[in-house]
């Protein structure tokens, strides 16, 4: 798939609490296709700390509006300086980079996001859904106060919560939700994106049911072309770059998982 280094438009920042925003930006041009998955790196001006580009998840495409938007958690000095972007404002983009979910021959999936890993869940469930594939959600946050917008996900299917205060859903973590406990061996897959042990714990849940698990990895990915190695995993089939030959892998690729 081309790539495509270019200058978009903000044409919306929206903070939806403390921590995170969901970020707008326009294209001049008609969009290319872009698959559930995969992510931008983006190119941070103004900062004296920032010379790498940022990888960030796609959260959702509008075709009509030539828009792609993110979800940005605010945690350093990148994300913080786009946390400041006004509509107006340009953003140097790499995109569409990485592969994608398996999307085909799927009939009912369980779609599991921890923090700003339930950014890639959004896209992915509208396509499965397009499918004719029944996604189910399973979002898990530390507390109430940063969940994400759930209106958006629950005009896809059902959405099941967790936080690790009670404050909202069960409480706990999303490996203590029935959803994913009582419901899992019916699934014919398993997507995760979130903290490495709330990944490696849902594989762990999914290949203890028989069912396959593909999972986002959120390696450091300086450059989304594979040519600084920062992000090499290790695989059955010897090192592979996350940013080009992932960052989803089926879990069975994965050694130690």
């Amino acid at each position: 798939m081309k790539k495509h280094v270019e200058l978009f438009k903000v044409t919306q920042n929206r903070r939806i609490n403390a921590e995170y925003m969901i970020l707008h930006v326009a294209s001049e041009n008609k969009l290319p296709e872009i698959l559930p998955g995969q992510f931008v790196e983006i190119k941070v001006e103004n900062g004296p700390n920032t010379f790498l580009r940022r990888p960030i998840s796609i959260h959702e495409v509008d075709h009509d509006k030539n828009e792609i938007i993110l979800l940005i958690q605010e945690v350093g000095e990148g994300t913080q300086l786009m946390a400041k972007l006004q509509p107006g404002d340009d953003l140097d983009m790499i995109y569409p980079l990485g592969n994608s979910f398996t999307t085909e021959g799927i009939k009912k999936a369980v779609l599991v996001g921890g923090g700003v890993g339930v950014a890639p869940m959004l896209i992915l469930g509208r396509e499965l859904k397009a499918k004719g594939v029944t996604p189910y959600f399973l979002l898990g946050a530390r507390n109430s106060e940063i969940l994400m917008d759930l209106d958006e996900y629950l005009k896809i299917n059902e959405v099941g919560v967790t936080t690790e205060d009670g404050s909202q859903g069960i409480k706990g973590f999303v490996t203590d939700h029935s959803l994913l406990n009582e419901q899992l061996a019916d699934m014919d897959m398993v997507y995760t994106c979130g903290p490495d042990p709330m990944m490696r714990a849902v594989a762990a849940k999914a290949k203890e049911a028989g069912v396959d698990c593909e999972v986002s990895l959120e390696n450091m990915m300086a450059c989304g072309f594979g040519a600084c190695l920062c992000c090499v995993v290790d695989t059955l089939g010897g090192n592979k770059c996350t940013c080009t030959e992932g960052p989803v892998f089926n879990t069975k690729e994965l050694k130690g998982w």
